[in-house]
């Protein structure tokens, strides 16, 4: 744990590391990226990764809340040590790069910004540049682990976080865990998903544990009888170079398997629990190290400023860590100048607590219990109707400096309302007002589009998913939140729908407007979070003590209003969107033989076709606009998406080069009735 390679110009020096949270960094690779191809004025970029090692002090103020950190081994010098895979992206010559870095939270381990950004082909070992956006501007990139439940493989980042022990043994406790399909299985992970571990239960837990299933999230729990059900315990992988896994997979079996749609929950004692809450110390305190460090720092250079991004799981993780008011080192310096969680919609995160599951999600269906959709959601104060407690993601705290605030682009599409309780960002916990934002918050809520667009088929969900592609926004805004951040030149003003303006509704056809499309159902249900009782010691200790939670009550959640046509009001909306061919939707449901009929389709939209003639239109009765009524020839339809992409970009949310290749794929989007 203390070793340290040493490369020229690179990682670290001995003198530095006596002030600094990094204990060590062992390089494994540093080689051209993108076969060294130069990128305009910047030049070319190196890859560079391995394992950073930390030793944070958990006596420290600043550390103070992560949850059992007391409970951790410490070293001789009573520090507590960790450590994460890492990964580097930055310009051969720093001195022709931006003077910015951007680090990305990874997402249950994988690297999402260069598609998002650029275009880039998915992989965790990056080697395209996609059309070269970060790189043409001069960014530095930086990923490193922060997610200890992860498994080795494709190239993932892992922690290995500290055990947390109690008389020198593994802690026991409580845990819940839920398992769903879309299709037939033998057995499932406890974990849900593949590529994650779980805590293992105890011999006692696994004898008397309850295992129960039903049909939809509310219907009342069947116990499965104790013989009709075993549990099958895989060791992690072995790693040749990098972080070792933390936990190993735990497979339930099932008599007769498992039925698509319908939930399955085991509860039972485990152990083994880990100090989660150290991933939020290693993302500290490596940018805080890169960007600081003089002449002998990382990379030789330090940085003027730093901005973090995450999509859905990972832009939570922003929401709670500058929540947990950790954008200050133990240094007392600001961390980060700016945040972009994307897709995050209201939630926080099961991310540090005792026995937590960072991987879980409140959908409508699916993991609906876990305290991941929990009070606060805003970013300014309000109170909550049920503990009675008044806090916000920004809270004014006597330890919180506001000058250590960073300023924040909250972005959101349009499932983020349906599934991911995304109106709760701006209103109150009731529904009945809209919040006050922070002047150091914009949110911006992009209408018509579904949690990650695509254009592929998907089997288990009953309407066409939604295409639409909100990541050109994405670049935009970051420029702005950039240039905010560098110069203080003002940004664009949030964009999102509001109650006094009527364009942010209850989720009812009659409230929305939504138009009574032929063979289009519209949804029952919504992902709505309840207040929830996890035990007396969860708010001040996280540890939880009740499962399933006792429900106290439910929170309000809005939608956007519809045009006549079905889309978003009061959104910022795409060209596709402006000139439309087809309504877009933020949600979608289950399909018939995918079981919970009439469910959410988890963070899925949907998009419906125009008719294409009025003939088409009358003969099927649906109330919309063909096609040829609106746009009378491909020209005039054409004009119009120019002229919506001209308003967009001179409203700073859309750049030109993003606009020219929109509108150059629309001749085939035309032909073809997308």
């Amino acid at each position: 744990m203390r070793r340290l390679k040493t490369l020229p110009c690179l990682l670290l020096l001995a003198p530095a590391l006596a002030r600094a949270d990094v204990a060590g960094v062992e390089v494994h690779r540093r080689e051209p990226f993108a076969g060294g191809v130069s990128f305009g004025d910047v030049g070319s970029y190196e890859k560079i990764s391995g394992v950073v090692r930390f030793a944070v002090d958990p006596l420290h103020a600043r550390n103070r809340g992560i949850v059992d950190l007391e409970l951790a081994p410490r070293n001789a010098e009573g520090k507590v040590e960790f450590e994460s895979d890492f990964l580097v992206l930055a310009p051969k010559d720093l001195s022709k790069g931006n003077g910015a870095l951007l680090y990305e939270v990874n997402n249950r381990g994988n690297l999402l910004a260069l598609r998002a950004f650029g275009g880039a082909a998915a992989g965790n070992d990056p080697n395209d540049a996609g059309d070269g956006w970060f790189f043409r501007r001069g960014w530095t990139l930086v990923w490193s682990g922060w997610i200890g439940e992860l498994l080795p493989g494709e190239g993932r980042f892992l922690l290995r976080p500290p055990p947390a022990l109690e008389d020198g043994k593994p802690l026991r406790g409580i845990v819940r865990y839920e398992m769903a399909t879309n299709v037939p299985a033998e057995s499932l992970p406890l974990s849900r998903r593949e590529g994650l571990g779980s805590y293992p239960p105890t011999a006692r837990g696994e004898e008397t544990g309850v295992l129960t299933w039903r049909m939809r999230e509310t219907d009342p729990r069947i116990p499965i009888p104790r013989a009709q059900w075993s549990l099958e315990r895989r060791p992690p992988p072995k790693v040749e170079r990098g972080v070792s896994a933390t936990l190993g997979q735990v497979r339930l079996r099932l008599a007769g398997g498992f039925r698509p749609g319908h939930l399955y929950e085991l509860v039972c004692e485990a152990e083994g629990a880990v100090v989660h809450g150290v991933g939020y110390l290693g993302v500290r305190d490596l940018v805080s190290q890169l960007r600081r460090r003089g002449p002998n720092s990382f990379l030789a250079a330090g940085f003027s400023r730093a901005h973090a991004f995450g999509i859905s799981q990972s832009g939570r993780f922003l929401r709670n860590f500058v929540h947990l008011d950790l954008n200050e080192d133990e240094g007392g310096r600001r961390v980060f100048d700016g945040l972009m969680p994307h897709v995050a919609g209201g939630g926080l995160g099961f991310f540090h607590q005792r026995f937590c599951q960072p991987s879980r999600y409140n959908g409508q269906h699916e993991e609906h219990l876990f305290p991941c959709d929990r009070f606060p959601f805003a970013y300014g104060d309000e109170k909550d109707p049920f503990s009675g407690r008044t806090d916000g993601i920004l809270r004014p705290t006597r330890e919180r400096r506001p000058e250590m605030l960073p300023r924040i682009f909250h972005t959101q599409n349009a499932s983020e309302y349906w599934h991911r309780s995304g109106s709760l960002v701006h209103t109150d916990p009731e529904g009945k007002r809209d919040a006050e934002i922070p002047a150091n918050v914009r949110i911006f809520s992009f209408g018509g589009t579904q949690h990650g667009a695509t254009h592929n088929p998907v089997p288990h969900v009953e309407a066409p998913p939604n295409p639409a592609d909100s990541r050109p926004f994405l670049k935009a805004l970051l420029d702005a939140l950039d240039a905010w951040v560098k110069g203080g030149t003002e940004p664009p003003a949030s964009v999102y729908p509001r109650i006094d303006r009527g364009t942010l509704v209850p989720p009812t056809r009659e409230a929305s407007g939504f138009p009574a499309i032929p063979g289009v159902r519209y949804p029952e249900v919504i992902q709505r979070p309840h207040g929830l009782d996890w035990g007396p010691e969860f708010e001040s200790k996280g540890r939880i003590s009740v499962e399933p939670p006792r429900k106290l009550g439910d929170y309000v959640v809005l939608v956007p209003a519809s045009d006549g046509d079905g889309n978003d009001r009061g959104t910022l909306n795409l060209p596709e969107i402006l000139s439309p061919l087809a309504t877009y939707t933020g949600w979608n449901l289950r399909a018939r033989d995918s079981g919970a009929e009439t469910m959410l389709a988890e963070l899925m939209g949907a998009k419906i076709p125009f008719p294409r003639t009025r003939a088409d239109r009358e003969k099927s009765g649906d109330p919309r606009l063909s096609v040829e009524e609106r746009h009378p020839s491909f020209d005039a339809y054409l004009a119009r998406c120019r002229a919506a992409c001209e308003a967009l970009i001179a409203g700073r949310h859309l750049l030109r080069e993003d606009a020219d290749a929109f509108l150059a794929g629309r001749r085939a989007a035309w032909d073809s009735g997308r």
